[in-house]
């Protein structure tokens, strides 16, 4: 995709969108995880910022509504009030995002449920080929936050030289480090401290918006075999 490609792009399809379809994705996993097992379970060291008893409370709430609740109330999770309180986009943000994205085929509705399903070939698509010349991420100064790219605990140990600065979002509960970069949207440290799955995706956007051909590569892999697991 040219830069010209990607700035008519940026007029059809807004940052918080992708954080948005990047949310649906990771709610379609749980239910699918919920199915499959009673229950979804956060994986171990997932965190990178200070753990508090609010969004504690969060994530063990959101686990425990994917193993109990029906199958009207998980659809009640894809409702705007619930992706606006999930995200921090606010609930006109959320049915305009929606709408664009219906509109240039990045989600559908559900055929049986109705509720917003990723497209995730599409989506993966557009965020391996074009995301970086719509949405280009540039590292700022030194400071602390919430780590990002290779330096999320999903690409942890991949392809880093040691004493390497890694990307982050500036927040005061981060516990990295590194080298600031401005999430896809402002409110996205807080819906990933409730969202496992989330952080994973979206640090894995980054690692692409980021990085030099070997890493977008490698994020590209990661990204496709969640986006996989995720029907």
């Amino acid at each position: 995709m040219s830069r010209d490609a990607g700035r008519l792009w940026s007029v059809l399809v807004k940052s918080q969108d992708i954080f948005l379809l990047l949310k649906l994705a990771s709610l379609a996993h749980r239910d699918a995880a919920a199915n499959r097992t009673g229950h979804a379970v956060a994986p171990a060291g997932w965190r990178d910022w200070l753990a508090d008893e609010d969004s504690d409370r969060d994530l063990l709430r959101a686990l425990h509504d994917s193993g109990a609740a029906s199958e009207a109330d998980a659809s009640k999770a894809y409702g705007v009030r619930a992706l606006a309180d999930s995200t921090g986009i606010s609930k006109t943000q959320v049915g305009l995002a929606l709408q664009r994205c219906y509109d240039v085929g990045l989600a559908k509705p559900d055929r049986l449920t109705g509720v917003p399903r990723a497209n995730n070939k599409a989506l993966l698509e557009f965020v391996v080929y074009g995301l970086r010349y719509v949405f280009p991420a540039k590292p700022g100064e030194v400071t602390r936050g919430i780590a990002t790219g290779l330096g999320a605990p999903v690409l942890e140990g991949k392809l880093m030289t040691a004493g390497e600065l890694v990307p982050v979002w500036p927040d005061p509960h981060g516990s990295t480090k590194g080298v600031a970069v401005e999430p896809l949207y402002k409110t996205v440290t807080g819906a990933v401290r409730r969202d496992s799955r989330l952080y994973a995706l979206l640090a894995l956007t980054d690692a692409i918006r980021l990085g030099q051909p070997r890493e977008r590569n490698l994020a590209a892999e990661l990204l496709a075999q969640m986006l996989r697991d995720e029907r």
